[in-house]
């Protein structure tokens, strides 16, 4: 795909995996996207709440600490009534600090739950824009697990944003209350040295400054590498997880096919890689704790060290000195919050560049393809369809000489509604591209297509989608449950061959796992006769499907005689059923395949509207592709 970053701060890599953006950007990326969504509101209101709540917990805490002086006095005085005075002033100070404490956890939860909601929605929104998926899909690494982007990492996003912010502004907030009280504090630091006096203005404020720099700066080397290996760990466990839903997903075919122990290696070499950069990053993790947990357990002391010389010179009380270790440690921890929360900052930065990655990636698939050249759609009248000169290029960005393809031999075709059609040829055709060129997902190629408007035509794809829910739901996919009468429901399933489905129609089951292929497909020719839709495309529905079905679905199709169909594939079902126009398609190889021979193409008549296709053992075996069905864009 061509370069659509240009003009953005980063770059695409070219292994199809990121992009090279900034931290700047990415958080002017999410940020666009919180201010856009329907949380704004309520995320703004519960993190005023939140500032009011740290705001007063922090005056709870300054108040908590000066509480320390009178309460070591009466400790070092041995005065038992100031003792107990000063413990039923701590029951009132923490009982008001438990409950600003527990409505912080709260808000914190909620504030959280709508940031993820925003996060989800918004993803789900820009992945489910016309055709982003589908192309996504097909765009390399990135496209790779969207169902991780979608709910993992969204989630931990949320969540581990919230916690950062909230606990950097807490931080902040104890930083400049406490700050002003260990300076305040540190005045009254008289050091006598050889009988000389003197003081440092600020001086527990500096040693604080100075011990919680020196730990930034060492964690700072030693977990420098955090980022990249959760951005790995993140990938890697997302691939172990499709792998074992993929594996789970086709457990009869795997079974039938004798293939678990081939699964089995490919799921342990899968294991094999999340195992690895678990290793690597419990490493780099157990290097921090080195210095985390190191200065965690010199906290303990280094602040009476550094009052020490106060106190035993006689300027201090121990009230004094313990209310100047509890300012100094509330003012480490503030300066120290970017230290404790090295390993979770990491992994943050490496969980937003995989949101804001994915994000862009389906921005950039609505950009067009770099194409040399492509084929140009245009809108006809609703009873009309055109395709003129029309030529299908094999691989996206490649001329048709270098990558081969294939073209509809009748250089000039306009079908009527109501007109029955099939195209066929050669076999080495890939005739699913077509399929997507008329449906407008692949422009790879050249010449015109005239397409009715987007409401008359429906795409029927050779592998059916039901969706998860009732039955009805799935009938009327992509539209309302309702949006149909019962009756004409029930007559649909009976023409289709399910009449026994009749009375479960609202029961809620995975469909897609109770009922086998040919009635899944036999679900989409249901549908059909409840759209009755002005033109219709198939792709090999019928090929695969038991003579019994195939005869069925084409009994079906002869009801709509006024629908104009397209069938793409090799049915004799639909061919002796509906009498159609036969269209042929001729493969194009590349220069490096050289000529092919041609396969026979039995005598055709565009202007009888009939023709024959080869013997069913000639047919071939049809290619199982995945499939959607959808309504045409231009």
């Amino acid at each position: 795909m061509a370069d659509k970053t240009k003009g953005r701060p980063g770059i695409r890599r070219q292994d199809g995996v990121g992009y090279d953006f900034s931290l700047a950007y990415r958080l002017g990326v999410m940020f666009s996207a919180f201010w856009n969504s329907e949380v704004r509101g309520k995320v703004l209101f519960l993190a005023t709440v939140l500032i009011l709540v740290i705001l007063a917990t922090s005056y709870g805490q300054v108040i908590l600490n000066e509480w320390n002086a009178p309460f070591y006095d009466s400790l070092e005085r041995r005065d038992l009534g100031e003792f107990f005075h000063q413990l039923e002033i701590f029951a009132m100070i923490a009982g008001t600090l438990l409950l600003l404490n527990v409505l912080q956890a709260w808000l914190n939860q909620m504030t959280a739950l709508y940031m993820r909601e925003g996060l989800s929605r918004d993803l789900v929104d820009q992945w489910l824009k016309r055709k982003r998926a589908l192309r996504l899909a097909s765009s390399g690494l990135i496209g790779v697990n969207p169902d991780q982007r979608l709910h993992e990492d969204s989630r931990n996003l949320a969540e581990s944003t919230t916690g950062l912010v909230l606990g950097l502004l807490q931080s902040t907030i104890l930083l400049v209350s406490f700050i002003g009280v260990l300076w305040q504090l540190s005045s009254g630091f008289i050091f006598h040295i050889s009988g000389h006096s003197f003081s440092i203005p600020g001086y527990m404020v500096w040693a604080a400054i100075f011990y919680a720099a020196s730990a930034s700066v060492l964690s700072q080397v030693v977990g420098r590498k955090l980022v990249k290996l959760n951005a790995d760990r993140f990938s890697k466990e997302a691939e172990l997880r499709f792998t074992l839903m993929h594996a789970n997903e086709n457990m009869p075919a795997i079974t039938v096919a004798r293939g678990e122990e081939n699964e089995r290696r490919r799921i342990n070499t899968d294991i094999s890689s999340v195992l690895r950069v678990v290793k690597r990053l419990a490493m780099a993790n157990t290097n921090l704790t080195w210095v985390s947990a190191g200065y965690g357990w010199l906290v303990i002391v280094i602040p009476i060290i550094v009052a020490a010389p106060a106190y035993f010179s006689g300027g201090l009380t121990l009230g004094q000195l313990m209310m100047s270790v509890g300012a100094f440690n509330q003012v480490n921890t503030a300066l120290r919050w970017y230290v404790a929360n090295f390993g979770p900052i990491a992994e943050w930065r490496a969980t937003l560049m995989r949101v804001t990655d994915f994000r862009q990636a389906l921005l950039d698939m609505d950009a067009d393809y770099d194409l040399k050249d492509s084929i140009a759609y245009e809108n006809t009248a609703p009873d009309t369809l055109t395709l003129k000169d029309v030529v299908i290029n094999a691989k996206i960005g490649e001329d048709i000489d270098e990558c081969g393809g294939f073209r509809l031999r009748e250089t000039d075709v306009v079908i009527k509604a109501g007109e029955k059609v099939m195209i066929n040829g050669d076999h080495s055709v890939n005739r699913k591209l077509l399929f997507q060129a008329m449906a407008g997902l692949w422009p790879c190629g050249s010449g015109t297509m005239g397409l009715p408007p987007v409401d008359d035509i429906l795409f029927v794809p050779q592998v059916a989608y039901v969706p998860g829910g009732t039955l009805r739901e799935a009938l009327a996919f992509p539209e309302s449950p309702n949006a149909y009468e019962k009756a004409a429901v029930e007559a649909a399933l009976d023409k289709a061959g399910l009449h026994s489905l009749i009375t479960r129609l609202d029961t809620r089951a995975r469909w897609d796992k109770l009922l086998d292929s040919d009635e899944q497909k036999a679900i989409g020719f249901a549908r059909l006769l409840l759209v009755r839709p002005r033109w219709i495309v198939f792709d090999e529905v019928l090929e695969g499907m038991e003579p019994e079905w195939q005869a069925t679905m084409a009994k079906l199709l002869t009801a709509m005689p006024e629908t104009g169909m397209i069938y793409i594939g090799r049915s004799e079902a639909y061919l002796e059923a509906l009498q159609p126009r036969v269209l042929h398609l001729q493969a194009l190889p590349s220069k490096s395949e050289g000529p092919q021979p041609q396969v026979a193409q039995t005598g055709a008549s565009a202007s009888a509207g009939a023709a024959a296709v080869p013997a069913p053992s000639a047919l071939g075996r049809p290619r199982r592709t995945t499939g959607y069905m959808d309504k045409a864009s231009g």
